[in-house]
């Protein structure tokens, strides 16, 4: 039997699969322009690559072809615009998803995020974390297994963010200080055991949430474009800090840099975890300002939810004002030494550190500025975190990377 004939000529099906062959390295670097929004049509796409237009378009359709992004080959022409629009780009929004988890003092929340930072669906739960991780871990993954059952999305992996620094290459969960598990708690090995009872038969991740929060904030959102972003931010407990080099987190030999929640800012300050005193970690976290500003903190919702909304809602009062300028000179502090270490040409701020902000950037500004060597010489910006959920992001991102790198082997 003769089978059906392609209905391309031969020399041209044969052309189009060497433009492909020649461009399947630069599959994984087009997926990850096309990821971070910086390539938003085949035109740059073919100038951030560096290829041919055949070989751009042969490897944005392949991409396609796997379900990972759109090409829109008829977008409309700007008003005033010259010439033939080129082909737009987009991640696929019905494409594969990655299971995202987070565990804080205050419960979890369980996402799944598709390409380019979205969070397709979402689930909190609020649990007490004991000290057996398994427990809540199982919980989380349970919640997000439901979400891909609903949704009926491919998974690609999962990532889990955690309030603690992360042990490499065994990923430890160090010092677990917010939590009540044991120091050196196996996590990544207990959440993979937990994704797999859960019958998904896919790569699991675990990192520090802030610097799963860095990272998503680098790629997605107000740390965009940046070389040397340095991120500090408040959990729902306590200060943590990351520092993307290059468009990579650096962690240091074994996982450990930038525990900045215990950079010093006041000596006769809170005994802190540690053992210290006066650590950033207890001296500018939402417990701290709740204390600071004379509430007594409530079990209804978690501490950073009661700080933020006091912050917003009640500037007013005088207890609020006076708590705000404490804890901005506090972190302020902790900041200029930082930008002295350091040297980042950018600084965001998450959590009840962006609202703090957001209620006097001024003072602020002024504090590191007046406190930081380079800070006097031109001063670094400060932003606040833009990203809905940064840590779920970022947790995100981890078990996207093998699909990035290489996601014609990872996918097909």
């Amino acid at each position: 039997m003769r089978g059906k004939a392609d209905p391309r000529p031969t020399g041209e099906g044969t052309t189009s699969r060497t433009r492909l062959d020649r461009g399947r390295g630069a599959l994984g670097p087009a997926l990850e322009l096309v990821h971070t929004g910086r390539a938003p049509t085949r035109a740059v796409l073919t100038a951030e690559l560096g290829v041919t237009r055949a070989t751009a378009g042969a490897v944005a359709a392949e991409l396609e072809a796997l379900g990972l992004i759109r090409v829109d080959a008829r977008p409309g022409a700007a008003a005033g615009s010259q010439g033939r629009p080129s082909h737009r780009l987009s991640v696929a929004e019905d494409g594969p998803v990655a299971l995202a988890a987070q565990v804080h003092a205050d419960g979890f929340r369980a996402a799944l995020v598709g390409l380019g930072g979205r969070i397709v669906a979402t689930a909190p739960g609020s649990e007490v974390i004991d000290a057996d991780p398994a427990k809540v871990l199982g919980s989380v993954v349970a919640a997000g297994a439901d979400l891909l059952r609903e949704t009926g999305r491919r998974c690609v992996g999962a990532g889990l963010a955690v309030p603690s620094a992360m042990a490499e290459p065994e990923g430890l969960a160090l010092n677990p200080m917010h939590l009540a598990w044991p120091e050196g708690a196996p996590v990544r090995e207990i959440f993979a055991g937990q994704v797999r009872a859960a019958g998904l038969d896919v790569p699991a991740f675990a990192g520090n949430d802030v610097n799963l929060a860095a990272l998503a904030e680098h790629r997605h959102g107000a740390g965009r474009g940046a070389r040397d972003l340095l991120c500090v931010a408040t959990g729902h407990r306590g200060v943590g800090g990351a520092l993307v080099l290059d468009g990579r987190l650096h962690t240091g030999s074994s996982g450990l840099a930038l525990e900045v929640g215990h950079v010093p800012v006041n000596p006769g300050g809170r005994p802190c975890h540690c053992g210290s005193r006066g650590c950033l970690d207890v001296e500018a976290d939402p417990l701290a300002f709740l204390t600071a500003a004379g509430r007594e903190p409530g079990p209804e919702v978690s501490l950073l939810k009661q700080a933020d909304t006091l912050i917003r809602e009640h500037y007013d009062d005088p207890a609020v004002r006076s708590a705000v300028a404490a804890l901005v000179d506090r972190l302020g502090l902790g900041l200029a030494g930082l930008v002295n270490i350091l040297n980042p040409d950018r600084i965001i701020l998450g959590g009840l550190h962006g609202a703090l902000l957001d209620a006097a950037p001024d003072r602020l500004r002024a504090v590191v500025a007046d406190r930081s060597l380079w800070g006097r010489s031109g001063g670094v910006p400060l932003l606040a975190c833009t990203l809905a959920h940064n840590s779920l992001v970022g947790a995100a991102e981890l078990a996207w990377q093998p699909v990035l790198d290489d996601p014609l082997g990872t996918l097909a």
